[in-house]
């Protein structure tokens, strides 16, 4: 069997298959926790109907979108207006892949993950910006070209937060970004101004990313009817839903690698795939407090926010990152790499 699994495509595959199905049935239910929490904090009681405590509720809202007509508008685009859903799941998904669950649990270890990470998740606003150019629908395009401006914002803040650790660590490898810091301590906190900080910057920066309130503009309900997807029915609604969620997961899985030490112990206690589960779920509860929380930035604040005070935010903490590994605890020590597979094998 590890013979097996020693070849690097089936490798990937294996571990693809069950990132993504692990990642699809948590990103399900989730919807249910969220409704469940969210009733809590209103004195509402969420879902009860369908299945103990609600629990069966995510498969009802399959199938019901399952069973809706599908409808595309008679001056749309129909090729793009099709092939925009399915490409924000992709691209949701496609981060998940160098994402390290465990010392061995990746599916790709890329000397390059973090790039890989943040091209991905910078990919995600195309297939926004085509589903609002394709509905020729005035308040799918408006939101289309908020979510552009949007994505382009706050993918600058979001690059600076994710090159702290490449800056403190030496690698931009996400797998020897966890390795260090189980020699070194979390981020978080072996470095406690600058990285906490940039934790603080990454994780907000990445709200706006995946369009969750407080910076969800390219939706506002009240404005906008549904942004870019007002004129979508059934699945393919069901789709754009999907992979908000999914970004989130593994925005949160991410941001756990890199700051919260990943499979690393608390107290250097059994390190494991438990831990980085844990955490990315404690991340993932978190948004969904701020979500039912905090209310919708204005467009005028949204950007406010990002190019006066995130943007130089973010440059001081590369500049700090860097100074801190030059006269710092971190001078002189970068991330050990990961073996070789024929190392491995040898092993």
């Amino acid at each position: 069997m590890d013979a097996w699994l020693s070849n690097p495509f089936v490798h990937g595959l294996v571990y693809g298959v069950v990132v993504v199905t692990a990642l699809m049935t948590v990103t399900a239910w989730s919807i249910w926790f969220e409704r469940k929490f969210a009733g809590r904090m209103q004195s509402r009681t969420g879902p009860t109907l369908v299945g103990p405590y609600g629990l069966l509720q995510p498969l009802a809202d399959a199938l019901k979108l399952l069973q809706k007509e599908d409808i595309v508008p008679k001056d749309a685009d129909r090729v793009l207006f099709n092939v925009a859903p399915p490409l924000t799941v992709l691209f949701a998904l496609g981060a998940a892949a160098v994402v390290p669950w465990g010392p061995e649990q990746i599916a790709a270890d890329l000397d390059v993950g973090v790039l890989f990470i943040l091209a991905m998740g910078g990919m995600v606003v195309f297939p926004v910006w085509i589903a609002g150019w394709a509905s020729n629908n005035k308040y799918a395009l408006l939101g289309g070209m908020r979510s552009v401006a949007q994505g382009i914002s706050y993918e600058i803040p979001l690059v600076m937060a994710a090159l702290v650790p490449v800056v403190l660590c030496g690698s931009m490898s996400v797998s020897d970004i966890v390795r260090f810091q189980l020699e070194h301590g979390w981020l978080i906190y072996s470095a406690p101004v600058v990285g906490f900080l940039a934790f603080l910057l990454f994780f907000l920066a990445s709200l706006a990313e995946a369009n969750r309130i407080p910076f969800d503009i390219p939706e506002a309900e009240s404005e906008l009817v549904a942004g870019v997807t007002t004129e979508y029915t059934g699945m393919k609604f069901g789709l754009f839903y999907l992979a908000e969620y999914l970004h989130t997961l593994v925005i949160s899985a991410v941001a756990s690698a890199l700051f919260l030490g990943g499979w690393g112990g608390i107290g250097g206690l059994a390190p494991g795939l438990h831990w980085m589960v844990l955490k990315t779920l404690l991340l993932f509860g978190a948004i969904f407090w701020i979500r039912w929380t905090l209310l919708r930035f204005r467009a005028d604040q949204l950007m406010t926010l990002c190019w006066k005070y995130l943007v130089p935010g973010g440059l001081a903490l590369v500049m700090a990152a860097a100074a801190w590994v030059h006269w710092g605890a971190f001078a002189g020590t970068t991330a050990t790499p990961a073996p070789a597979p024929a190392e491995q094998g040898a092993r």
